[in-house]
Formats: structure tokens, C-alpha cells, sequence
């Protein structure tokens, strides 16, 4: 069996990369087996989890990238990678080798999406090579009501990526969801929207 692995990846921190991973494997262990790969260095969404499931909540496998090197993890449907916010070093580069799929998470401001640009272009470098290689930014971090101005409509035009047409609001119950260790999945329904608009995003990327 071959996974649909799914990167979430960019060279600026601070777009909310690791939270929507979490999320989005989250959800697809809903639908099959799945694993996470926590491929950033830190290492933080492995510790979060380790901490995190001392109640047995979760259906989901997690590994860092040495450990998916090391080989045993071939048994799931679905892989999400969660890349460290550097650009294109070879790490990088056999992280994303791999993958099926790219997502940008992305703050939808003018500066924060024309600082995502060099990621941009080193994930269409790779589309050059690897023509089946799908690539998209989602916005992440979306006030409640808000339209994209027009500087940010033109950043993301110049770019070339196209946008899922799903965004992830701004959301308290993500914050607090973390701060429990645990997933919008497992937040009861003060976390209903949430979980809509990340089963919403599942839906797009398995198209």
C-alpha cells in the first residue's frame, strides 16, 4: 500500500504549520491509518503528543524523521509530515521528495505571504521535476468576516501556487485545544466549527 503523504511546509515560522498538522492528521485518522511525522528537528510535536496522550486519545502514529528512515511504518494510508521552517537545504529537499502533496499554511497579510515567496518557489522548482507534485497555500489564521485586501490578492497571484479554497479561521478553541493537548477531534461542540472547516480541508486535499 501507498501513502498519500501530505507535507506542511514553510521557510517562515510562525504561520501555524505545526497546529494544522496536528489537526489535519487528526482528521484523517478518522478515515484510515495514519501517521505523523514530526520532521523538525525541535522535535516539538513529539513531545507534545507523548504528553499528550496519557489518556490513549488519539488513533494516530507519530515518528520523527530518523525513525521514518529507520523503515517499520509502511502500515497507513495517510502520512502528514510536519517540515521545520527552513528553506532549501537537502534536508528539506528529501523531506519533501517524498510527498504527494504540499501545503503553505500562510497568514493572510501582504508581508507574511510575500515572505513565504522563496518556499513558494522552491516547491515549484520541485513541481519542475516532479510534474504530479500537487502544491497549494492555505490560509491559515483567518479573522472571523474578513476580506483579503487587495495586496494580498496580487501577492498571492505573483506567486504562482494556487490557494485551497478552504481557509482556517482564527480560532480561541485551537489555542485552547493545544493547551490541553489534544485536537479540535476531541474539543466537544464548542469546537464544531473548527472541526468543519478541517474536514472541509480534508475533503479538498483527497479530491
Amino acid at each position: 500500500m501507498t501513502a498519500l503523504r501530505i507535507a506542511l511546509y514553510n521557510g517562515k515560522g510562525g504561520c501555524g504549520k505545526t497546529t494544522l498538522a496536528w489537526n489535519l492528521a487528526m482528521g484523517l485518522a478518522r478515515r484510515a491509518p495514519t501517521l505523523l511525522v514530526d520532521a523538525d528537528p525541535q522535535g516539538s510535536l513529539g513531545d507534545w503528543a507523548n504528553w499528550a496522550d496519557r489518556e490513549g486519545h488519539y488513533a494516530i502514529a507519530i515518528c520523527d524523521w530518523a525513525g521514518l528512515r529507520e523503515g517499520g511504518q509502511a502500515n497507513h494510508h495517510y502520512r502528514v509530515y510536519d517540515c521545520p521552517p527552513r528553506l532549501d537545504d537537502d534536508e528539506i529537499e528529501g523531506i519533501l521528495g517524498e510527498a504527494d502533496l504540499v501545503l503553505l499554511p500562510v497568514l493572510p497579510s501582504p508581508l507574511d505571504l510575500w515572505a513565504s515567496r522563496r518556499s513558494a518557489e522552491f516547491v515549484q522548482g520541485l513541481q519542475s521535476r516532479r510534474p504530479q507534485l500537487r502544491g497549494y497555500f492555505v490560509l491559515n489564521q483567518v479573522e472571523a468576516h474578513s476580506a483579503l485586501s487587495r495586496a494580498s490578492q496580487s501577492a498571492i497571484a505573483a506567486m504562482g501556487l494556487p490557494v485551497l479554497p478552504v481557509p482556517i479561521g482564527r480560532r480561541a478553541i485551537y489555542r485552547g485545544a493545544a493547551l490541553e493537548g489534544l485536537s479540535v477531534y476531541h474539543m466537544g461542540k464548542r469546537a464544531a466549527a473548527a472541526r468543519d472547516e478541517i474536514e472541509r480541508l480534508i475533503e479538498e486535499i483527497l479530491k
